[in-house]
């Protein structure tokens, strides 16, 4: 009996390690592009991310386990809009794992045709302009009218790795845009009654979000992007939030609290600090209550 019991273990093994090669490996950059793709590839795919919800995208360190888990991948996706030129070369370098290098089917940039905002007019791009990214705002995914585009540029990709599945990617991009157009009168018809209104955010994380629901940006913390607050900014923040009446001031969960509750103080304005990726907090668990969370706390501000 005990030598069944061991042959039976064995034999579950050997068909969930079958199962799980079975599957595209996939490894993300961001934990959003990580809900999209396990939305999207279902049951086909395992699905791993480098930068957790709640860290600065923008600052990632090329670990050697990345470099690991990059070996292993079947897709590597990323962000793109040079969010992860910190990073990106080095891990996939060190990964040694040809299929995932640029312009080879295993690797994506997710941005291919998403709506952009705030590409320079300028060739001329440097660090006096602060953190400024050449080909556009890499935010892109708080505009949930992107992600819908993110999403197919993902199903068209596992398509192509995996064609004997198409017809299932496709199905789940169906339902994932479904939910998604349902989703969006929900968020539109609870901001709709602060159109117009301007709001202050901390870092250029927000435009896109600001932009497709029809919010303002009357200013922001950072003087220029990725550069801290300082005292003197800080004041001219505070002026202009008096002179707008702008009682809202919207920020990543990453960035240190005490310049926005110093404005607050000053302004009465109220501080939301919301996540901008899934898995910021407990509860941003996917794309769809990354971007509840956002508009349900920001209305309860705006409302005062």
């Amino acid at each position: 009996m005990r030598k069944l019991f061991f042959m039976l273990i064995l034999l579950l093994g050997l068909a969930s390690a079958a199962h799980a090669d079975d599957k595209i490996r996939i490894l993300t950059t961001t934990s959003d592009l990580k809900s999209i793709a396990e939305y999207i590839g279902g049951n086909k795919v395992e699905v791993d991310s480098l930068a957790k919800g709640y860290q600065d995208p923008h600052f990632v360190e090329a670990k050697p386990s990345f470099m690991l888990k990059a070996k292993k991948a079947d897709l590597f996706i990323r962000a793109g809009l040079e969010l992860e030129i910190g990073y990106e070369e080095l891990i996939i370098d060190g990964s040694r794992n040809p299929k995932i290098r640029f312009g080879q089917p295993g690797h994506l940039d997710a941005s291919e045709g998403v709506y952009l905002l705030e590409v320079p007019t300028t060739t001329k791009v440097d660090r006096s302009m602060g953190d400024v990214h050449p080909m556009g705002n890499p935010h892109y995914w708080l505009d949930p009218l992107n992600v819908k585009i993110v999403a197919s540029n993902i199903a068209n990709r596992l398509s192509e790795l995996s064609p004997e599945n198409e017809s299932y990617f496709k199905k789940n991009l169906a339902e994932f845009n479904k939910k998604m157009d349902e989703k969006m009168v929900e968020w539109q018809e609870k901001l709709k009654p602060f159109k117009g209104q301007q709001i202050a955010i901390y870092h250029r994380s927000w435009p896109y979000f600001a932009d497709r629901f029809g919010l303002k940006i009357g200013c922001e913390l950072e003087p220029k992007p990725g550069i801290p607050p300082s005292p003197g900014h800080l004041k001219e923040v505070i002026e202009i939030i008096k002179e707008r009446n702008i009682n809202a001031i919207l920020m990543e969960v990453f960035y240190d609290e005490k310049p926005a509750k110093f404005v607050s103080q000053q302004t009465g304005a109220k501080v939301v600090i919301v996540p901008n990726s899934v898995g910021g907090t407990k509860e941003a668990k996917d794309y769809f209550s990354l971007i509840d969370i956002i508009v349900e706390d920001l209305t309860g501000a705006l409302k005062g």
